[in-house]
């Protein structure tokens, strides 16, 4: 399951309205623990998870300010590795994801930025209670994210945000019963460092503490996880822009090491 946003390096640098994207995310994440209620299981209990996001934006300006309707598709590849095999691997569409950012703060003589943004989860990914592992969660969840960028060099920017979410009920027909599950909340924070104006390198850190979460009258603690990741981002050329009116492809390839575990399925 996912329990917070990710904010990607250079997410709250906003384009111009009447700008369109088509953005694509690659993430390799592998996970090499797993608590259950604070205590850390004995044994190689290695899940890693592939994700592609497919990702659709417009800028524009509404009552003075820069807002950026998108949609987001993941793609989730799930397997276990090690005392963790036997559960097997998945492969699905994750959860559709609908989301507004307003900029609050838009300076672009200083690349200083600050904007809210409100993630719709829609209960539209793959789900089977029968399995252990799933791209979607078989609930509505609402993401509230605060965030902002500066340019602390000519060529170096500090990114940071925080989240809260919000859960929805899980389905009648969620594995081991209906669940709930309390607040979450997440920081990051991550550095840019522009090597020329298509090509940056990239690396951040978060931290989220999950909401503890019920089932069948039984309350469970919620996780924690830390995550670490490095990566890179290719803006594209004049030339590449020609094949679309206003518009942008960027892709960022991220391998994330992950420490910390779910304690509520994977």
């Amino acid at each position: 399951m996912s329990y917070a946003v990710d904010l990607d390096a250079g997410d709250y640098d906003p384009a111009k309205p009447g700008t369109s994207l088509a953005l694509v995310y690659l993430q390799h994440a592998e996970r090499d623990e797993q608590d259950v209620n604070g205590d850390k299981l004995r044994g190689q209990n290695d899940v890693n998870t592939d994700v592609a996001i497919f990702r659709l934006v417009r800028y524009v300006q509404i009552a003075g300010l820069t807002v950026a309707p998108q949609v987001l598709v993941p793609v989730i590849a799930q397997r276990g590795l090690g005392d963790r095999a036997s559960i097997g691997r998945n492969t699905g569409l994750g959860d559709i994801i609908l989301a507004a950012p307003v900029w609050l703060v838009n300076r672009t003589q200083t690349n200083t930025y600050f904007g809210v943004t409100p993630y719709l989860y829609l209960p539209t990914g793959d789900y089977d209670p029968n399995r252990a592992f799933n791209a979607g969660e078989d609930r509505w969840k609402l993401n509230l994210q605060a965030a902002g960028t500066v340019r602390v060099a000519p060529k170096l920017a500090w990114d940071a945000g925080a989240d809260i979410t919000f859960y929805g009920k899980t389905g009648k027909s969620f594995a081991g019963g209906r669940m709930t599950q309390k607040v979450g909340y997440q920081v990051q924070s991550s550095l840019r460092n522009f090597v020329s104006d298509q090509f940056d390198l990239r690396g951040g850190v978060s931290h989220a503490e999950g909401g503890d979460w019920t089932q069948n009258a039984l309350i469970n603690r919620g996780f924690t996880q830390t995550k670490f990741w490095i990566g890179t981002a290719v803006k594209p050329s004049a030339s590449t822009q020609s094949f679309w009116r206003s518009a942008a492809i960027s892709m960022c390839a991220m391998a994330t090491r992950r420490m910390g575990a779910l304690t509520c399925g994977c």
